[in-house]
């Protein structure tokens, strides 16, 4: 019974899997519903993918046109300044390149008035000195022999004046001539002059007054005629130094020369006291004023130029000799007027020049620009402002640096 059982259970279970798997094989349409739905998925994703591309392409129209949102108060923290574009006229530029030299006028040469033996420095390179500072000693020997003529002429006066004083007593009494007296004042005039020439002599060679009371031997001082920096120094203890030998070289740098190279085609619109800025690599940031106060009055052969020499103030001593500096001339402005904005005005951003158009009172929205001329801090601008609208004159910097935050914030998120 149990056998019969098995086989039959056998039987059920083979019959049962050989109809599932005919219906399966001759199912209409079953495959083709099995693509259908595969290429319906990924019909799905491509459409959203499809919908993420859209996005991303939205926000970066959407980046292109960000605008900067600024408080007023912000604002005048930040040194943000709104001014209305307008037309003016723009002077000449007449660009040269020069090389700075210490002022000319403005250098000395020091040495000794007579020969003699150093034995004392009391300056050295780089030393800022004043004028009649003294600079070193010497002990001379001629300084010496001109020191006994000075105490011989004093002895000559005084014997001199006891000698008159003497004979005015005896001609009085009676018992002296008139013309002794007239002898005796004659003397006296004559060792005055002649101390008084040893005097003039000990203070041509820097013996001073004091120096004179003292019964000691004095040293000889080499001063500083004029106040400035030593820029050379030859002054060694122990060595002989003379009138013909230089000491110290003193230049007073608070004003240098700047020597540049004028084109020929350029000179009619270069004159004397014309203004220029001067720049050098050391600092960029900074423009130093000064005027021509030379012109070469023979061209040079082979550039075909002429050099030009422009007289620099220099605070703070930050122009250096042998500095190479660019050199702008402002010529006359006789060109019509153009619409320009300050250099500062103009940012730069993945190499577009931006004007920061103030829309309303708070919101800036940058805008591209194309620049023509420069002249005197201003630029011109060729399309993109018109006059009369309000742009960031001063603090571009700063709405550019908030630009580029909220490009990272945006990125971010």
């Amino acid at each position: 019974m149990n056998k019969k059982g098995i086989i039959i259970a056998v039987i059920l279970v083979t019959a049962l899997g050989g109809g599932v798997a005919y219906r399966l094989a001759h199912s209409p349409g079953g495959s083709e519903q099995a693509e259908h739905a595969e290429h319906a998925e990924e019909g799905h994703g491509d459409e959203k993918g499809g919908h993420a591309e859209g996005k991303e392409e939205k926000g970066h129209d959407e980046h292109g046109e960000k605008q900067v949102k600024m408080a007023l108060e912000v604002q005048k923290q930040s040194g943000v300044v709104v001014a209305p574009a307008k037309k003016q006229q723009l002077a000449g530029v007449i660009s040269a390149t020069g090389k700075v030299e210490a002022n000319a006028d403005r250098i000395a040469h020091v040495s000794p008035r007579i020969s003699g033996k150093i034995v004392a420095v009391r300056a050295s390179l780089g030393d800022s000195v004043g004028g009649g500072q003294v600079l070193a000693t010497l002990d001379s020997v001629e300084l010496g022999e001109a020191m006994s003529r000075y105490h011989q002429s004093k002895t000559r006066l005084a014997l001199a004046q006891s000698n008159m004083d003497r004979v005015k007593v005896l001609v009085d009494k009676k018992i002296a001539a008139r013309k002794e007296i007239l002898q005796a004042e004659t003397d006296y005039r004559t060792a005055q002059t002649d101390l008084h020439t040893d005097q003039e002599r000990l203070s041509l060679y820097g013996v001073s007054a004091a120096d004179l009371k003292a019964d000691r031997r004095p040293l000889l001082p080499v001063r500083s005629p004029i106040g400035g920096v030593i820029t050379e120094k030859h002054a060694i203890v122990g060595e002989l130094a003379d009138p013909a030998k230089s000491l110290y070289t003193i230049a007073d740098l608070s004003s240098v020369w700047v020597l540049v190279d004028i084109h020929e085609k350029d000179l009619a619109k270069v004159r004397r006291g014309q203004a220029a800025t001067v720049v050098v690599s050391a600092f960029p940031e900074t423009r130093f004023r000064g005027r021509i106060t030379y012109l070469a009055d023979v061209v040079d052969e082979a550039t075909r130029t002429i050099k030009a020499r422009v007289e620099v103030a220099n605070p703070g001593r930050k122009l250096k000799p042998e500095m190479f500096a660019s050199v702008e001339l402002a010529t006359a402005a006789d060109a019509p007027p153009v619409l320009a904005v300050p250099e500062e005005a103009v940012q730069e951003l993945e190499g577009r020049k931006l004007v920061f158009i103030a829309e309303g009172d708070t919101v800036f929205e940058p805008r591209k620009v194309e620049l023509g001329r420069a002249s005197g801090g201003m630029v011109e601008v060729v399309s993109g402002l018109k006059e009369g609208e309000r742009f960031a004159a001063k603090g571009g910097f700063v709405l550019k640096s908030e630009l580029l935050k909220g490009e990272i914030e945006g990125h971010d998120h």
